[in-house]
């Protein structure tokens, strides 16, 4: 078995032309691009049981070598993955299912019949591979790049593959994201923390394929720079999925969950105090006030316009033509993979990092419901929406964290003010104020919301 740590990004035809030529990779290559035809069939039962137990098993023809692989699912966060992977060299082209033994096989398929496996789909493609190597902080950097180009087939349906993966083989993981930026400041770059497999399953049965990462569930002892990091981990790479899945699909409402994602990051860091000085976050900050300047006009004024939902796929994919979304999603994974909030912050900053949550939290929420007076938008409602920022930082840790806190209803109090929210985030008009003026009022009313006010 090996572990293998790799960076997926989606490309265009022409990126993937530039990549080829980009002095970078040249320049680190040790052995210029080296041309393969791969052809990989991936197993599974009808019932799926391979992917309900999140592992992939593929045979690839790599020229007249026959290779047998079985991967885990393993850890993948905005686009940074770990996978385990066991590989076995075929002499036939046929799968040999006595490989899976105990050493790989997962415990929950140890009663499968193998004998049910069957040919699901396949992924074909042409790599151009290339060795890189490199010397950073006095230490030696081995990646391998690869270029693929071909098809995702399942049945009728056909999808493209073009795509850079970075694979490291020597090094520590920031170097991924150090190469991954340096390329994405000129190139459009999407990272994309969907395999090969994935798409595959999704081109089979689209209902099948399973787009939300893992809800996290911090604990009140947690320390604030672990919760952030979970938290924030979770928010980077959902909004990754939720990109492509939009990307792919157009459905309208992948395109208001990815927003939701960024407003609840920009939210998140907005958050912090001195646990994350300011100046430690201000290019991420600014970059995502840029895309949500940008898109939350369009959400809002698709709400009730179907002529901005029938354009707006179009308009994403000329976002996806540009290098901002790109170079955002790795300056934050690089971000968070550093700790950067961590460094050079004061001694007051150190103690709020290690702050377990729930008290922290506790603090957090008081502190911003004594700055929401309630009482003044009840008979003020238009000027509800300068508050807005305040109840996304609010909300971020409630949608993602309330179980943390000892108060009654936080549940109520997240969806009651979650309503109040999204009066504020409207554009206004008479119906909307007097909604507006109610919503606050029943806010104030809640026993959670009068506990914070203690």
């Amino acid at each position: 078995m090996v572990k293998e740590t790799e960076i997926k990004l989606r490309v265009s035809r022409a990126t993937l032309a530039a990549l080829r030529e980009h002095p970078l990779l040249k320049a680190r290559s040790e052995s210029g691009w080296q041309r393969h035809e791969l052809f990989n069939q991936y197993y599974d039962t009808p019932a799926r049981d391979l992917a309900r137990a999140r592992v992939a098993l593929r045979l690839r023809r790599d020229g007249g070598q026959y290779i047998q692989t079985l991967k885990s699912r393993g850890q993948s966060v905005a686009g940074l993955s770990e996978r385990n992977e066991w590989d076995w060299y075929l002499d036939q082209p046929s799968l040999d299912p006595a490989r899976l033994d105990d050493q790989c096989w997962p415990a929950e398929l140890a009663g499968l019949d193998k004998t049910l496996l069957q040919p699901i789909f396949s992924t074909d493609f042409v790599r151009e591979k290339a060795d890189l190597v490199w010397q950073r902080d006095e230490q030696r950097i081995a990646v391998e790049a690869a270029l693929d180009l071909g098809r995702v087939v399942a049945g009728p349906c056909a999808e493209e593959i073009c795509e850079l993966e970075l694979e490291l083989r020597e090094g520590e993981p920031a170097a991924l994201l150090e190469l991954a930026l340096a390329l994405a400041a000129d190139l459009p770059l999407m990272p994309c923390d969907i395999s090969k497999a994935e798409r595959g399953y999704r081109l089979f049965d689209p209902a099948s394929y399973a787009l939300a990462l893992p809800a996290p569930a911090p604990g009140a002892e947690l320390p604030l720079d672990e919760a952030l990091a979970l938290l924030a981990w979770h928010l980077l790479g959902s909004s990754q999925r939720l990109a492509e899945q939009y990307r792919f699909s157009g459905h309208w409402k992948l395109l208001e969950q990815w927003l939701a994602q960024l407003i609840d990051l920009r939210a998140l860091l907005g958050s912090l105090g001195q646990a994350a000085p300011r100046a430690s976050s201000s290019g991420l900050r600014g970059a995502l006030d840029a895309l949500i300047e940008d898109w939350r006009p369009q959400l809002l004024a698709g709400q009730d316009d179907e002529s901005v939902r029938q354009a707006a796929p179009a308009r994403f994919a000329a976002e996806l033509e540009q290098t901002r979304w790109g170079l955002f999603s790795l300056e934050a994974s690089h971000w968070l993979l550093t700790r950067a909030w961590t460094a050079r912050r004061s001694a007051t900053g150190q103690r709020q990092g290690a702050a377990p949550l729930g008290r922290w939290l506790a603090h957090l929420l008081a502190d911003e419901a004594h700055a929401l007076p309630l009482a003044r938008y009840r008979l003020q409602p238009e000027g509800l929406t300068e508050q807005l920022p305040r109840l996304e930082r609010m909300l971020v840790w409630l949608r993602l964290a309330r179980g943390v806190l000892e108060m009654p209803e936080p549940d109520r109090l997240y969806g009651e003010l979650a309503k109040l929210g999204e009066l504020a985030a409207r554009p206004l008009d008479d119906d909307l104020r007097e909604r507006r003026a109610a919503q606050a009022q029943t806010v104030a009313t809640l026993k959670p919301w009068k506990a914070l006010l203690k």
